[in-house]
This record gives structure tokens, sequence and C-alpha cells, in this order.
């Protein structure tokens, strides 16, 4: 076709050419807005004896994590926004797991460093080292200059901090964050750790929804542990939320993956989506089920001023625990890019029992999940 910019170009040829291609050039300048961004979430991060043990450099007194998330680092990176329920507290020492945790804050500083944007601290475990123990998490993450949710020093920092609010790509989310319980422990005034209260969530959302963000988004710790199926009163609050206006339910607490449930054409939840519970991203916890977990990925769509989840899938993790040089290390391996490596694993059993953990996985999820999908990176 002639171009339309030739000047030799005269009367009724290139008025012509012009009333044919200027709809086109005016289409392309109303075309309209398009933003992107990607959230990735994690299951839950533990901190037992024999990880702190790991994490020790022997005669210095300090610790270094980094290795534990080196092969999920570029998973991670790949995201605009990530998150993940930190189920210790970082109350310094003494150090101990299980039942009252207190981990090194070099913890929290690894995760920074593997790309984590943002921690959940309201768990079963927030207040195992009582009002100082919470108050120093929250110290410690501040220094580290981690933003988190979920746990505060007052009531005055919970109305000025909550809800956690990101900004990425042209996109606003608003993050808030509740747990079932803590394990018996009283939670002494001041310091506050957010309880899953129906009516007292509610009045969070109002609150939150008045900042207009463009998704409202909650990390709930609840459910029964080790149940792969979610229990009558976690399906009813998921319900209860999303009417309330909530958009995304991202669970913990069972140490085991829970279905995922996107309600892409549902005419009631249309565009919600819920996923139980990720199960463990790092922990010592090695029953089958507990061994792993998922790592959630939800792509959310902004055209003009309506935005919608676009797209929502999960990578299979699981912790590999080899013993290297006499100690005990930790790995985070994504499934997908280790399950046809047998020659990785210096103990074949390792390599078998991932296989388990991928097949239980998969058969749950491919016949329980709705909408999600597994993520299998290119070349793998």
């Amino acid at each position: 076709m002639a171009d339309p910019r030739n000047k030799n170009l005269k009367g009724p040829a290139a008025l012509f050419l012009f009333l044919c291609i200027s709809p086109i050039m005016q289409g392309q300048d109303t075309l309209p807005s398009v933003q992107k961004v990607s959230l990735l979430f994690m299951g839950d991060i533990m901190g037992h004896d024999s990880q702190i043990n790991a994490a020790a450099i022997p005669g210095t007194g300090t610790y270094d994590y980094r290795e534990v998330f080196m092969h999920v680092k570029p998973l991670i990176d790949s995201s605009d926004f990530s998150a993940s329920n930190l189920e210790v507290t970082l109350a310094g020492p003494p150090y101990k797991g299980y039942p009252q945790f207190s981990s090194p804050s070099a913890l929290a500083a690894a995760c920074t460093e593997a790309g984590i944007d943002c921690l959940f601290t309201a768990n079963n475990h927030s207040a195992d080292r009582g009002k100082s123990g919470i108050i120093s998490t929250l110290d410690r993450l501040d220094s580290i200059g981690i933003p988190h949710t979920g746990t505060f020093r007052n009531k005055t920092s919970r109305d000025t901090l909550q809800p956690l609010v990101v900004n990425r790509n042209g996109i606003s989310v608003a993050f808030l964050n509740y747990t079932y319980g803590t394990n018996g422990i009283t939670v002494p005034p001041p310091v506050i750790v957010n309880m899953l209260d129906k009516e007292k969530i509610t009045e969070d959302i109002m609150k939150a929804k008045e900042l207009k963000p463009d998704v409202l988004i909650l990390a709930l710790h609840w459910g029964t542990e080790y149940d792969t199926i979610p229990s009558e009163n976690q399906i009813l609050l998921a319900n209860y939320f999303f009417y309330k206006g909530v958009d995304i339910i991202i669970g913990s607490h069972p140490h085991v993956i829970q279905k995922m449930i996107w309600q892409k054409d549902n005419p009631v939840f249309k565009n919600k989506a819920v996923t139980y519970s990720l199960g463990n991203f790092i922990s010592n916890q090695r029953k089958p089920g507990t061994d792993g977990g998922s790592m959630v990925k939800i792509e959310l769509t902004k055209t003009d001023s309506s935005v919608v989840i676009s797209d929502a899938g999960y990578y299979l993790t699981w912790v590999y625990t080899p013993v290297e040089n006499g100690r005990m290390r930790f790995y985070i391996l994504p499934c997908a890019g280790f399950e046809n490596k047998p020659e990785f694993f210096t103990d074949k059993n390792d390599y078998l029992r991932m296989m388990k953990f991928i097949k239980s996985a998969r058969s749950l999820l491919s016949g329980q999940n709705e909408g999600f999908h597994e993520i299998i990176p290119q070349g793998k």
C-alpha cells in the first residue's frame, strides 16, 4: 500500500488514504492504559533448632541463612512483590525452636536478600517470647527495612500503620493480617497481635476500603494443622470476607498445602481468589506433606480504573536437608527445576522423598484447584 506520507499524492487519492488511515490513528490515541503487577506469596517461614544450628557460623556467634533461599531466589525476583508468613519471633538469644521460637535476625535479613518484600507477623507463635519478643521482632524488622503487618507496638501504631498499602506499577494493594490465636499465651497490652475476629476484621476492611486500594488482600493464619482439606470454618470465613469486599485471601498455619480457588466466572464471587494454605516454605518438619509447600503467583491487570486477576498459578517447593561436611543444611528447591535431576541429590532417598511430595501435591491440587495452574519455568 502506498505510504500516505508520500508528498507526491494529491487530490482524491490523498484524501481517500487519509480517510482510511485516520480512524486507525485515532483508535491508537484512545487505547486504554494497561498496567500489570505480579504478586508472589510463600508459606510458613519457621525456625527449628536444626535450622538455627545449620545457619550458625562456627566460632563467630553469627548466623547466615542466605543459602537456604539460593535456589528459589530467581523465582522470587521474577515477581513485582512478594510476601511470606514469619512464624518465629526475632526476640534475641537464647535462640530456640519449638515450642517457643526465637530466631536470629539474620533469618529476616536473608529473606530480604532473597527478594522477599514483606513479612506477615500475626500467627500462633507471635507471642512466644511475650511482650518484649513482639517488640523486639518489630524493632529488628524495622532495622532491616522490611515492611510487615499483623503485630503492633500499641493501638496508635496499629491505627497508623494498618492497612499496609503497597504500590507497584500503578496498582495499589492493601494488606491485612490476622491469626486464630497465640497458643494460649496472653498478649499483654499495649502490644497487639491481630486476632481473627469477624467483627473487628469487618471494621478493618471498611477502614481499608476508605483508602480506595485497587485490591484488598487478607493474610489469614487459620485452619487445622496437617489437614489437607480446608475446614468448614475456613470456607465460611472466606465467603464472608469476600462478601465484605476482600479480593484475595492467602492462608497459612496447617503446614500442608490446601486447595486454591480463583472464582474467575462465579457471578457472586467474580474475580475473587483464595489459597487456603500454602504449606511450609522453610522448616524442619519432615512428615509427609509438611516437607514442602507452594509459592502462589497472582497477576493483576489494571485497565483504566478496573483491576482484575488475569492469571493465577503456583510453584511447588520442597525442603532439601542434606548433610554436608558433617553438618545438616537447608535448601528450598523449586520442584519443577529438580524433579528431573536425580544426580543433584547426594542420597537417592532424598530424591525419592521429594518425588513422593510432588506426586501427592499434584494429585491434591489438580483434583481440587479451580483456576490455579502449576507454573513450570521454561527450560525445565
